[in-house]
């Protein structure tokens, strides 16, 4: 990368006085991308024989939810078994009316838990993680330190790393042109987020102190290597170099039940790191021996 001057710039883009929407952006989502909201299509979800079903794809976000659900079943927690049915965000399936009736925001994932009448519909990641962990009890501290200490990094997982991580991905993966500005502005604040966390982890064994929880769960897809190696810039950023942020990110990796939810939905890849669909844990059987 090429560091200039603005001065040296060539002249830039010059926002419309009132945006308004082109045709098509390029890009990998180009044409998939509007303005507005709800369904553009009518499709049914489908419907499994457990009482939770998960509507979702293996990116970082998908990933958090389907960590959870096997670290439930792995600590004995038998009514956290679950369906879990792709759905293909590039091929805009998020936009389908069975999925938008669930999460009017159209993202992944979404959870419908069919365990009481009427059925309840939750999507944002964080709200997921949230719904099983109080639905079941478990990786979420009940004394006040400990659980908010958990919030504290649940939600600046949230807040950050999508919006930041996400957009550095765009930018170097995704944009049909490379904008060194872009890329430079969103390496900048992603790297001071590794840093963050490298800072933290010296002193913590997890993220919310001793206790592993749905802090950790939620963070780990993005940092530091399942997200910047979806993306391409594990090596662009450095990643290696914050050794503790790399001790806690490989210890979390070696979990059996992270290892089983980390492949759920996916459709990105290595075929032996890509479970399409998940109904049963037999359905693990092909990939871990």
């Amino acid at each position: 990368m090429t560091n200039t001057s603005l001065d040296s710039q060539p002249p830039g883009y010059v926002p419309d006085t009132v945006w308004t929407p082109k045709n098509n952006y390029g890009g990998q989502f180009g044409s998939i991308n509007q303005p507005v909201s709800g369904a553009r299509f009518e499709q049914q979800l489908p419907v499994g024989k457990h009482p939770l079903q998960l509507y979702s794809q293996g990116t970082p976000n998908g990933q958090k939810v389907t960590i959870l659900l096997e670290e439930l079943l792995a600590a004995g927690y038998s009514e956290a078994e679950y369906d879990a049915w792709l759905i293909d965000i590039f091929q805009g399936d998020q936009f389908g009316s069975g999925f938008v009736g669930i999460n009017p925001n159209s993202k992944i994932p979404a959870l419908v838990d069919y365990s009481v009448t009427p059925s309840i519909p939750v999507f944002e990641s964080g709200s997921i993680l949230v719904y099983l962990a109080e639905r079941f009890g478990a990786f979420l501290p009940t004394t006040r330190r400990a659980r908010t200490e958990t919030f504290n990094w649940l939600m600046w997982q949230m807040g950050s790393a999508p919006f930041v991580g996400g957009g550095l991905g765009h930018f170097y993966a995704y944009a049909p042109i490379k904008i060194e500005y872009a890329i430079d502005r969103y390496a900048m604040e992603t790297k001071r987020q590794l840093h963050v966390l490298d800072t933290h982890l010296a002193t913590h064994e997890f993220l919310a102190g001793d206790e592993y929880t749905i802090a950790d769960m939620a963070v780990w897809p993005w940092h530091p290597g399942s997200l910047f190696g979806v993306y391409g810039t594990h090596a662009f950023l450095a990643v290696e170099e914050y050794t503790h942020l790399m001790r806690w990110y490989h210890a979390i990796a070696a979990r059996p039940a992270v290892a089983r939810g980390r492949i759920v939905n996916r459709t990105s890849g290595e075929p032996q790191m890509s479970l399409r669909e998940r109904h049963d844990a037999a359905d693990f059987e092909p990939f871990f021996n």
